[in-house]
């Protein structure tokens, strides 16, 4: 994938997705959790058989008030997604959390990652009505750095809550982004 101008984009209803992005974000998921990417996948090696499965289902759940996908591109070509999803609960319908942020393993620190979380901020906040983003990342691999330089802060963490192999437990790290 050649430079290019940064597209960023959103899907909210399942027949938005043509068969080409539902490809394409299978395709980066695999790739990113292959990669060690904290996906949600925590045993990888994945393959399509794994990630088919669960790019339909968060395609099928799409909908303006409740689940937007968030999609990155360059020259057409899938940079990063997002998942931001709310649950329609008055109590908490004021807030939603951010699913599976990715960025292709090749197109890492050229600030696709960041544009897609500050796009996300923006429709979260003027579309959405959201007043408030949650995430949990993985510990231990610099999330949490990466989140923290977009003005999310940390409040809390259940260690060794994530078992990716024997021995190999790390840290759910829970994040806010508030006021949007």
């Amino acid at each position: 994938m050649n430079g290019g101008p940064l597209d960023l984009r959103q899907v909210t209803a399942p027949g938005d997705v043509t068969p080409e992005l539902r490809q394409a974000l299978i395709g980066c998921w695999i790739e990113v959790t292959n990669a060690g990417g904290a996906a949600g996948f925590p045993f990888p090696p994945i393959d399509a058989s794994q990630a088919a499965p669960a790019v339909d289902s968060l395609i099928e759940g799409l909908a303006p008030e409740t689940s937007r996908l968030m999609v990155a591109s360059i020259n057409g070509d899938l940079a990063g997604w997002l998942n931001v999803r709310r649950d329609p609960s008055e109590v908490v319908s004021h807030w939603a959390t951010l699913h599976h942020v990715q960025t292709r393993t090749s197109l890492r620190g050229r600030g696709i990652g960041a544009a897609l979380m500050n796009h996300v901020r923006d429709i979260a906040r003027d579309e959405m009505g959201l007043e408030q983003l949650h995430l949990a990342a993985r510990g231990g691999v610099g999330l949490e750095d990466f989140y923290g330089r977009l003005g999310w802060k940390e409040i809390g963490r259940w260690p060794g809550a994530l078992r990716l192999a024997p021995g190999g437990d790390r840290d759910e790290i829970l994040m806010i982004l508030t006021p949007l």
